[in-house]
Protein backbone atom coordinates (compact mmCIF):
# COMPACT_ATOMS: atom_id res chain seq x y z
CA UNK A 1 0.00 0.00 0.00
CA UNK A 2 1.63 3.54 -1.07
CA UNK A 3 0.47 6.97 -0.44
CA UNK A 4 0.09 8.80 -3.65
CA UNK A 5 1.38 12.53 -4.53
CA UNK A 6 -1.34 12.94 -7.30
CA UNK A 7 -0.40 15.34 -10.36
CA UNK A 8 -2.77 18.65 -10.04
CA UNK A 9 -3.48 19.85 -13.40
CA UNK A 10 -3.54 23.69 -13.94
CA UNK A 11 -5.78 24.28 -16.86
CA UNK A 12 -7.67 27.57 -17.55
CA UNK A 13 -11.16 26.17 -16.90
CA UNK A 14 -10.49 24.92 -13.31
CA UNK A 15 -11.56 26.07 -10.07
CA UNK A 16 -8.86 28.14 -7.39
CA UNK A 17 -10.82 26.79 -4.27
CA UNK A 18 -12.05 23.24 -4.99
CA UNK A 19 -9.43 20.87 -5.08
CA UNK A 20 -6.79 22.83 -2.71
CA UNK A 21 -9.99 22.98 -0.18
CA UNK A 22 -10.22 19.03 -0.59
CA UNK A 23 -6.22 18.54 0.51
CA UNK A 24 -6.27 21.18 3.00
CA UNK A 25 -4.21 23.78 1.13
CA UNK A 26 -4.55 27.44 1.36
CA UNK A 27 -7.41 28.69 -1.03
CA UNK A 28 -8.15 30.47 -3.42
CA UNK A 29 -4.47 28.97 -5.10
CA UNK A 30 -2.98 31.88 -7.72
CA UNK A 31 -3.23 29.59 -10.46
CA UNK A 32 -6.24 27.42 -11.41
CA UNK A 33 -6.36 23.72 -10.60
CA UNK A 34 -8.45 22.01 -12.90
CA UNK A 35 -7.94 18.13 -12.35
CA UNK A 36 -6.35 16.03 -10.05
CA UNK A 37 -4.87 12.85 -11.28
CA UNK A 38 -4.39 9.64 -9.83
CA UNK A 39 -2.89 6.96 -12.05
CA UNK A 40 -0.14 6.01 -14.28
CA UNK A 41 -0.69 7.72 -17.25
CA UNK A 42 2.54 8.56 -18.96
CA UNK A 43 1.61 12.36 -19.07
CA UNK A 44 1.20 12.37 -15.18
CA UNK A 45 1.64 9.35 -13.30
CA UNK A 46 1.46 10.03 -9.56
CA UNK A 47 4.36 10.33 -7.50
CA UNK A 48 4.98 7.43 -4.28
CA UNK A 49 7.95 6.78 -2.53
CA UNK A 50 8.64 2.32 -2.32
CA UNK A 51 11.52 0.96 -0.30
CA UNK A 52 12.93 4.62 0.36
CA UNK A 53 13.21 5.75 -3.18
CA UNK A 54 10.81 8.47 -4.84
CA UNK A 55 9.37 6.96 -7.53
CA UNK A 56 6.46 6.59 -9.85
CA UNK A 57 2.95 4.53 -10.18
CA UNK A 58 4.20 4.06 -13.85
CA UNK A 59 7.55 3.25 -13.27
CA UNK A 60 6.15 0.54 -10.22
CA UNK A 61 4.10 -0.68 -12.50
CA UNK A 62 6.31 -0.92 -15.63
CA UNK A 63 8.93 -2.78 -13.07
CA UNK A 64 6.24 -5.57 -12.02
CA UNK A 65 3.26 -5.92 -13.94
CA UNK A 66 1.91 -9.10 -12.70
CA UNK A 67 2.60 -8.37 -8.97
CA UNK A 68 1.03 -4.57 -8.86
CA UNK A 69 -2.03 -5.73 -11.45
CA UNK A 70 -2.18 -9.30 -11.31
CA UNK A 71 -1.92 -11.84 -14.22
CA UNK A 72 -4.93 -11.08 -15.91
CA UNK A 73 -4.97 -7.78 -15.23
CA UNK A 74 -1.65 -7.26 -17.15
CA UNK A 75 -2.25 -9.74 -19.47
CA UNK A 76 -5.67 -8.42 -20.51
CA UNK A 77 -4.10 -4.90 -20.71
CA UNK A 78 -0.63 -4.98 -21.84
CA UNK A 79 0.84 -4.13 -18.87
CA UNK A 80 -0.74 -0.91 -18.09
CA UNK A 81 -2.99 0.08 -15.17
CA UNK A 82 -6.15 0.43 -17.20
CA UNK A 83 -7.95 3.18 -15.27
CA UNK A 84 -7.30 7.08 -14.44
CA UNK A 85 -8.67 8.43 -11.48
CA UNK A 86 -9.77 11.95 -11.23
CA UNK A 87 -10.94 14.63 -9.15
CA UNK A 88 -12.60 17.16 -11.86
CA UNK A 89 -13.24 20.98 -10.88
CA UNK A 90 -14.12 23.25 -13.53
CA UNK A 91 -15.75 26.94 -13.02
CA UNK A 92 -15.50 27.32 -16.64
CA UNK A 93 -17.05 24.70 -19.10
CA UNK A 94 -14.46 22.31 -20.53
CA UNK A 95 -13.97 22.09 -24.45
CA UNK A 96 -16.83 20.61 -26.06
CA UNK A 97 -15.49 16.64 -26.81
CA UNK A 98 -15.40 13.03 -28.20
CA UNK A 99 -13.34 10.18 -27.57
CA UNK A 100 -11.89 7.54 -30.04
CA UNK A 101 -13.02 3.51 -29.65
CA UNK A 102 -10.57 1.59 -28.75
CA UNK A 103 -9.76 0.79 -32.84
CA UNK A 104 -10.14 4.22 -34.15
CA UNK A 105 -7.54 5.29 -30.89
CA UNK A 106 -5.08 2.53 -32.13
CA UNK A 107 -5.21 3.09 -35.97
CA UNK A 108 -5.26 7.20 -35.37
CA UNK A 109 -1.96 7.21 -33.26
CA UNK A 110 -0.38 4.67 -35.68
CA UNK A 111 -1.23 6.24 -38.52
CA UNK A 112 -0.16 9.86 -36.98
CA UNK A 113 3.35 8.90 -35.88
CA UNK A 114 4.23 6.37 -39.40
CA UNK A 115 3.76 9.96 -41.10
CA UNK A 116 5.37 11.95 -39.31
CA UNK A 117 4.12 15.53 -37.44
CA UNK A 118 5.29 18.74 -38.56
CA UNK A 119 7.34 20.59 -35.89
CA UNK A 120 5.51 22.43 -33.23
CA UNK A 121 2.42 20.64 -34.40
CA UNK A 122 0.00 18.91 -31.76
CA UNK A 123 -1.55 15.22 -32.42
CA UNK A 124 -4.94 14.96 -32.63
CA UNK A 125 -4.33 11.47 -30.92
CA UNK A 126 -1.98 11.56 -27.64
CA UNK A 127 -2.20 7.96 -27.19
CA UNK A 128 -3.42 4.53 -28.27
CA UNK A 129 -6.29 3.82 -26.30
CA UNK A 130 -9.55 4.39 -26.01
CA UNK A 131 -11.10 7.00 -23.23
CA UNK A 132 -14.79 6.10 -22.22
CA UNK A 133 -15.81 7.20 -18.80
CA UNK A 134 -18.01 7.86 -15.92
CA UNK A 135 -18.17 11.10 -14.17
CA UNK A 136 -20.15 11.07 -10.50
CA UNK A 137 -21.04 14.36 -9.11
CA UNK A 138 -20.18 15.53 -5.66
CA UNK A 139 -21.51 18.90 -6.10
CA UNK A 140 -24.40 20.02 -8.32
CA UNK A 141 -22.63 19.46 -11.93
CA UNK A 142 -24.10 21.17 -15.18
CA UNK A 143 -23.38 19.02 -18.56
CA UNK A 144 -23.43 19.07 -22.09
CA UNK A 145 -23.95 15.53 -23.28
CA UNK A 146 -25.45 13.40 -26.11
CA UNK A 147 -26.36 15.00 -29.18
CA UNK A 148 -30.33 15.78 -28.84
CA UNK A 149 -32.92 14.41 -31.81
CA UNK A 150 -33.57 16.14 -34.62
CA UNK A 151 -37.42 17.03 -33.74
CA UNK A 152 -36.06 18.45 -30.02
CA UNK A 153 -32.98 20.56 -32.08
CA UNK A 154 -35.06 22.12 -34.83
CA UNK A 155 -37.95 23.41 -32.20
CA UNK A 156 -34.86 25.07 -30.08
CA UNK A 157 -33.61 26.74 -33.31
CA UNK A 158 -37.11 27.46 -34.45
CA UNK A 159 -37.33 29.11 -30.47
CA UNK A 160 -34.44 31.08 -30.71
CA UNK A 161 -35.18 32.77 -34.48
CA UNK A 162 -31.32 33.02 -35.92
CA UNK A 163 -31.65 33.41 -39.24
CA UNK A 164 -27.80 32.84 -39.53
CA UNK A 165 -29.16 29.47 -38.10
CA UNK A 166 -30.93 28.39 -41.53
CA UNK A 167 -28.43 25.80 -42.82
CA UNK A 168 -28.39 24.12 -39.58
CA UNK A 169 -32.06 23.67 -39.46
CA UNK A 170 -31.76 22.30 -43.26
CA UNK A 171 -29.74 19.90 -42.35
CA UNK A 172 -32.08 18.47 -39.46
CA UNK A 173 -34.00 17.27 -42.20
CA UNK A 174 -31.54 15.36 -43.83
CA UNK A 175 -31.46 11.35 -44.84
CA UNK A 176 -34.60 9.40 -44.70
CA UNK A 177 -35.75 5.48 -43.33
CA UNK A 178 -33.26 3.78 -41.52
CA UNK A 179 -30.30 5.89 -39.86
CA UNK A 180 -31.67 9.13 -40.63
CA UNK A 181 -31.46 10.74 -37.41
CA UNK A 182 -27.85 10.21 -37.36
CA UNK A 183 -27.34 11.26 -40.77
CA UNK A 184 -29.22 14.52 -39.58
CA UNK A 185 -27.57 15.15 -36.40
CA UNK A 186 -23.36 14.56 -38.33
CA UNK A 187 -25.46 17.02 -41.03
CA UNK A 188 -26.35 19.60 -38.56
CA UNK A 189 -23.16 19.89 -36.78
CA UNK A 190 -20.83 20.12 -39.98
CA UNK A 191 -22.94 22.43 -41.33
CA UNK A 192 -22.34 24.38 -37.26
CA UNK A 193 -18.64 23.52 -37.30
CA UNK A 194 -17.77 24.62 -41.40
CA UNK A 195 -19.74 27.81 -40.80
CA UNK A 196 -17.86 30.80 -43.02
CA UNK A 197 -18.48 33.03 -40.60
CA UNK A 198 -18.17 30.99 -37.00
CA UNK A 199 -17.60 34.33 -34.81
CA UNK A 200 -20.55 36.42 -36.09
CA UNK A 201 -22.71 33.21 -36.38
CA UNK A 202 -22.34 32.97 -32.40
CA UNK A 203 -22.56 36.45 -31.92
CA UNK A 204 -25.91 35.92 -33.19
CA UNK A 205 -27.20 32.73 -31.33
CA UNK A 206 -25.67 34.27 -27.88
CA UNK A 207 -27.63 37.15 -28.68
CA UNK A 208 -31.16 35.06 -29.52
CA UNK A 209 -29.86 32.64 -26.63
CA UNK A 210 -30.40 35.92 -24.18
CA UNK A 211 -33.67 37.12 -24.91
CA UNK A 212 -34.67 33.29 -24.72
CA UNK A 213 -33.61 32.78 -20.94
CA UNK A 214 -34.90 36.45 -20.08
CA UNK A 215 -38.23 35.82 -21.66
CA UNK A 216 -41.33 36.50 -19.23
CA UNK A 217 -43.00 33.85 -18.88
CA UNK A 218 -45.23 32.60 -21.57
CA UNK A 219 -44.00 34.64 -23.72
CA UNK A 220 -42.38 32.26 -26.19
CA UNK A 221 -43.71 28.67 -26.90
CA UNK A 222 -39.87 27.17 -25.64
CA UNK A 223 -40.29 24.68 -23.58
CA UNK A 224 -38.44 25.66 -19.93
CA UNK A 225 -35.50 22.90 -21.00
CA UNK A 226 -34.65 25.21 -23.92
CA UNK A 227 -34.89 28.40 -21.85
CA UNK A 228 -32.28 26.55 -19.51
CA UNK A 229 -30.04 25.12 -22.29
CA UNK A 230 -30.38 28.75 -23.57
CA UNK A 231 -29.36 30.35 -20.25
CA UNK A 232 -26.27 27.68 -20.30
CA UNK A 233 -24.80 29.20 -23.69
CA UNK A 234 -25.61 32.58 -22.21
CA UNK A 235 -23.24 31.86 -19.34
CA UNK A 236 -20.43 30.11 -21.27
CA UNK A 237 -20.42 32.43 -23.37
CA UNK A 238 -19.00 35.07 -21.00
CA UNK A 239 -15.16 33.01 -20.77
CA UNK A 240 -15.37 31.59 -24.60
CA UNK A 241 -17.06 34.56 -26.49
CA UNK A 242 -17.45 34.61 -30.19
CA UNK A 243 -16.79 30.44 -29.74
CA UNK A 244 -18.23 28.04 -32.91
CA UNK A 245 -18.78 25.75 -29.70
CA UNK A 246 -21.47 28.11 -28.16
CA UNK A 247 -23.47 27.12 -31.65
CA UNK A 248 -22.74 23.64 -31.69
CA UNK A 249 -23.68 23.35 -28.12
CA UNK A 250 -27.28 23.88 -29.40
CA UNK A 251 -27.78 20.36 -30.64
CA UNK A 252 -26.36 18.76 -27.50
CA UNK A 253 -28.86 17.83 -23.81
CA UNK A 254 -28.69 19.72 -21.62
CA UNK A 255 -28.97 19.10 -17.66
CA UNK A 256 -27.72 19.36 -14.30
CA UNK A 257 -26.39 16.02 -12.12
CA UNK A 258 -27.27 16.22 -8.38
CA UNK A 259 -24.81 14.99 -6.23
CA UNK A 260 -24.70 11.05 -6.33
CA UNK A 261 -25.62 11.27 -9.63
CA UNK A 262 -23.24 9.61 -12.44
CA UNK A 263 -23.31 9.39 -15.89
CA UNK A 264 -21.21 6.98 -18.39
CA UNK A 265 -20.03 8.69 -21.46
CA UNK A 266 -19.17 5.67 -24.12
CA UNK A 267 -16.68 6.29 -26.94
CA UNK A 268 -18.33 8.49 -29.75
CA UNK A 269 -20.85 10.23 -27.04
CA UNK A 270 -19.96 14.36 -27.82
CA UNK A 271 -20.30 16.49 -24.72
CA UNK A 272 -18.80 19.22 -22.61
CA UNK A 273 -18.52 19.40 -18.33
CA UNK A 274 -19.65 23.04 -18.08
CA UNK A 275 -19.63 23.62 -14.15
CA UNK A 276 -19.19 21.60 -10.62
CA UNK A 277 -17.07 19.29 -8.92
CA UNK A 278 -16.84 15.61 -9.63
CA UNK A 279 -15.01 12.09 -9.67
CA UNK A 280 -14.33 11.33 -12.77
CA UNK A 281 -13.02 7.58 -13.63
CA UNK A 282 -12.15 6.86 -17.04
CA UNK A 283 -9.48 4.33 -19.09
CA UNK A 284 -6.04 5.48 -19.40
CA UNK A 285 -5.98 8.12 -21.81
CA UNK A 286 -5.83 11.19 -22.76
CA UNK A 287 -7.50 11.06 -26.43
CA UNK A 288 -9.52 13.89 -27.24
CA UNK A 289 -11.35 15.49 -30.10
CA UNK A 290 -12.36 18.72 -29.96
CA UNK A 291 -15.70 20.68 -31.69
CA UNK A 292 -15.45 23.87 -29.75
CA UNK A 293 -15.04 26.01 -26.58
CA UNK A 294 -11.40 25.87 -26.68
CA UNK A 295 -7.91 27.01 -27.94
CA UNK A 296 -6.95 23.59 -28.92
CA UNK A 297 -6.65 22.32 -31.82
CA UNK A 298 -10.43 21.36 -33.60
CA UNK A 299 -9.78 18.53 -36.36
CA UNK A 300 -13.40 18.80 -37.91
CA UNK A 301 -13.26 15.90 -40.47
CA UNK A 302 -11.58 13.59 -37.64
CA UNK A 303 -14.26 14.60 -35.15
CA UNK A 304 -16.87 13.59 -37.46
CA UNK A 305 -15.53 10.76 -38.34
CA UNK A 306 -16.00 9.82 -34.39
CA UNK A 307 -18.97 11.18 -33.72
CA UNK A 308 -21.87 8.70 -32.87
CA UNK A 309 -25.00 10.27 -32.88
CA UNK A 310 -26.73 7.33 -31.50
CA UNK A 311 -24.69 7.30 -28.08
CA UNK A 312 -26.70 7.79 -25.68
CA UNK A 313 -25.79 9.40 -22.05
CA UNK A 314 -27.27 6.70 -19.38
CA UNK A 315 -27.51 7.70 -15.96
CA UNK A 316 -25.58 5.04 -13.63
CA UNK A 317 -27.34 3.97 -10.84
CA UNK A 318 -25.09 2.68 -8.46
CA UNK A 319 -26.04 -0.54 -6.80
CA UNK A 320 -26.41 -0.63 -2.85
CA UNK A 321 -23.62 -3.16 -1.81
CA UNK A 322 -24.45 -2.58 2.37
CA UNK A 323 -22.26 -1.73 4.56
CA UNK A 324 -22.45 1.96 2.80
CA UNK A 325 -21.03 0.63 -0.06
CA UNK A 326 -22.41 1.71 -3.37
CA UNK A 327 -20.88 0.51 -7.06
CA UNK A 328 -20.83 2.09 -10.16
CA UNK A 329 -20.79 -0.60 -12.81
CA UNK A 330 -19.68 0.71 -16.43
CA UNK A 331 -19.81 -1.69 -19.44
CA UNK A 332 -16.29 -1.78 -20.20
CA UNK A 333 -13.35 -3.83 -18.74
CA UNK A 334 -11.08 -1.10 -18.17
CA UNK A 335 -12.47 0.54 -14.51
CA UNK A 336 -15.22 0.43 -12.24
CA UNK A 337 -15.53 2.89 -8.92
CA UNK A 338 -16.96 2.01 -5.91
CA UNK A 339 -18.23 4.74 -3.16
CA UNK A 340 -18.00 3.70 0.32
CA UNK A 341 -19.67 6.04 2.99
CA UNK A 342 -19.55 4.66 6.65
CA UNK A 343 -20.36 6.62 9.92
CA UNK A 344 -17.71 7.33 12.67
CA UNK A 345 -17.04 4.62 14.94
CA UNK A 346 -18.00 1.83 12.40
CA UNK A 347 -15.86 -1.20 12.07
CA UNK A 348 -13.75 -2.49 8.78
CA UNK A 349 -15.10 -3.86 5.97
CA UNK A 350 -13.07 -5.60 2.64
CA UNK A 351 -11.75 -3.03 0.36
CA UNK A 352 -14.34 -2.98 -2.47
CA UNK A 353 -12.79 -4.20 -6.02
CA UNK A 354 -10.44 -6.48 -7.01
CA UNK A 355 -6.97 -6.77 -8.62
CA UNK A 356 -4.97 -2.87 -8.48
CA UNK A 357 -6.94 -0.25 -6.62
CA UNK A 358 -6.84 3.39 -6.23
CA UNK A 359 -8.25 4.73 -2.73
CA UNK A 360 -9.07 8.71 -2.91
CA UNK A 361 -10.77 9.64 0.61
CA UNK A 362 -12.90 12.92 0.12
CA UNK A 363 -14.33 13.35 3.83
CA UNK A 364 -12.46 11.39 6.89
CA UNK A 365 -9.55 9.21 6.97
CA UNK A 366 -9.50 5.94 5.27
CA UNK A 367 -7.82 3.47 7.42
CA UNK A 368 -6.23 0.57 5.39
CA UNK A 369 -5.11 -2.38 7.18
CA UNK A 370 -3.00 -5.23 5.91
CA UNK A 371 -3.54 -9.14 7.35
CA UNK A 372 0.19 -8.45 8.50
CA UNK A 373 -1.27 -5.54 10.80
CA UNK A 374 0.33 -2.92 8.94
CA UNK A 375 -1.92 0.19 8.50
CA UNK A 376 -1.57 3.17 6.34
CA UNK A 377 -4.08 6.24 6.94
CA UNK A 378 -5.67 8.44 3.41
CA UNK A 379 -6.53 11.77 4.29
CA UNK A 380 -9.36 13.76 3.43
CA UNK A 381 -7.88 14.61 -0.48
CA UNK A 382 -5.16 12.17 -0.01
CA UNK A 383 -5.02 8.74 -2.41
CA UNK A 384 -3.32 5.50 -2.10
CA UNK A 385 -2.49 2.77 -4.56
CA UNK A 386 -2.92 -0.93 -3.55
CA UNK A 387 -1.51 -3.61 -5.38
CA UNK A 388 -2.96 -6.82 -6.53
CA UNK A 389 -0.83 -9.05 -4.70
CA UNK A 390 -2.09 -7.40 -1.56
CA UNK A 391 -6.21 -8.40 -1.84
CA UNK A 392 -7.26 -9.00 1.06
CA UNK A 393 -7.00 -5.17 2.76
CA UNK A 394 -9.95 -3.70 5.04
CA UNK A 395 -10.72 -0.33 5.21
CA UNK A 396 -12.48 1.65 7.71
CA UNK A 397 -13.05 5.27 8.95
CA UNK A 398 -9.96 6.27 10.83
CA UNK A 399 -9.88 8.93 13.62
CA UNK A 400 -13.27 10.04 15.26
CA UNK A 401 -14.98 11.05 12.17
CA UNK A 402 -16.75 9.47 9.64
CA UNK A 403 -15.83 8.52 5.86
CA UNK A 404 -16.47 9.14 2.37
CA UNK A 405 -14.18 7.33 -0.05
CA UNK A 406 -13.79 6.03 -3.68
CA UNK A 407 -12.03 3.08 -4.20
CA UNK A 408 -10.68 2.51 -8.36
CA UNK A 409 -10.46 -1.01 -9.95
CA UNK A 410 -10.79 -2.86 -12.95
CA UNK A 411 -14.00 -3.29 -14.47
CA UNK A 412 -13.33 -7.28 -15.37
Amino acid sequence: MDLLDAAVQPYAWGSHEVIARLQGRPAPTPEPEAELWMGAHPSAPSGLTRDGAATDLRRVVDADPEGELGADCARAHGGRLPFLLKVLAADQALSIQVHPDADRAAAGYAAERAGGLDAGASPTYADDWPKPEVLCALTEFEVLAGLRDPDDARALLDALDVPALAAVRAALTTGEGAGSRDVAMLAALRAVLTHPDPARLAADVVAACARLAQAPDGASAASTAHREAAEAVTCIARDHPDDIGLVAALLLRHRVLAPGEAIYMAAGGLHAYVRGAGIEILANSDNVLRAGLTGKKIDVEELLRIVDPGVGVPDLTPSDDGDGGQTYAAPVPHFRLHRVIRPAGAGPIPLPGRGPRIVLSVEGTATLTRPDGARLDVATGASAFVPAREDDVRLEPGGSGALDAFVACPGA
